[in-house]
């Protein structure tokens, strides 16, 4: 018999406004900071290095545990292109949700509508008791691709959260603060570099917040 780890376990899934925005460093903070398993159902290129071997390697705590990819892609692109070159079809009934009864978190690949196929996007992984994390990052256009993706979910009924990563941009974060109406857990600094002692202390930073997601 299972032992049951959490009374009422989270499921959070990360997705960002972009890519390469800091949704692998989000996924192991967040790990971390709940001692959560982890799940990223499709990895597109990177296969020796994968987000899941990244967040693993940042992950310090002894109850983490981390599922394999519904999909393990070998070129780095959409996944529904990347799908094509590897002669197969993403079909969304085929990625199963591994069982625990941990809190789980979900990393998305890419932004929310990026397709895996030729009718589905990453929004159509996230169910609709999925807590969700939209990660942003400052750029120029940064604030449309933000107010977007937390629009788009927030109309689906989507309990919504944001982490800023980067330099603070005050302007940028207020005014998607003051149109969205969601909570910020918090923002992560541009840090020269990223190991367990640094995804650490952002856990323990963010821990209380995303306790009560």
């Amino acid at each position: 018999m299972l032992k049951i780890e959490n009374e009422n376990p989270k499921k959070i899934f990360i997705t960002g406004i972009g890519t390469d925005v800091g949704k692998t460093i989000v996924s192991a903070i967040v790990t971390e900071a709940l001692s959560a398993d982890y799940f990223k159902p499709i990895q597109a290129g990177d296969l020796d290095y994968a987000d899941a071997h990244k967040v693993k390697e940042l992950v310090s705590n002894s109850k983490s545990h981390f599922f394999p990819n519904s999909y393990a892609l070998n070129t780095p692109m959409s996944p529904h292109a990347a799908a094509e070159i590897d002669g197969v079809e993403i079909k969304l009934d085929e990625i199963v949700l591994p069982q625990t009864d941990n809190h789980l978190v979900i990393e998305g690949a890419g932004g929310l509508l990026v397709p895996i196929n030729q009718e589905d996007t990453i929004l159509d992984l996230i169910a609709s008791e999925y807590k969700v994390i939209v990660v942003s990052r400052h750029y120029l256009g940064s604030i449309n691709h933000t107010l977007m993706t937390i629009w788009i979910l927030k109309e689906q009924g989507f309990n919504v959260s944001v982490i800023f990563n980067g330099d603070e941009h005050k302007t940028t974060e207020d005014v998607i603060r003051n149109m969205t109406d969601v909570s910020v857990i918090g923002r992560i600094d541009d840090e020269p570099y990223f190991d367990q002692n640094v995804v650490r202390e952002y856990a323990a930073l963010f821990k209380e917040k995303l306790e009560l997601l």
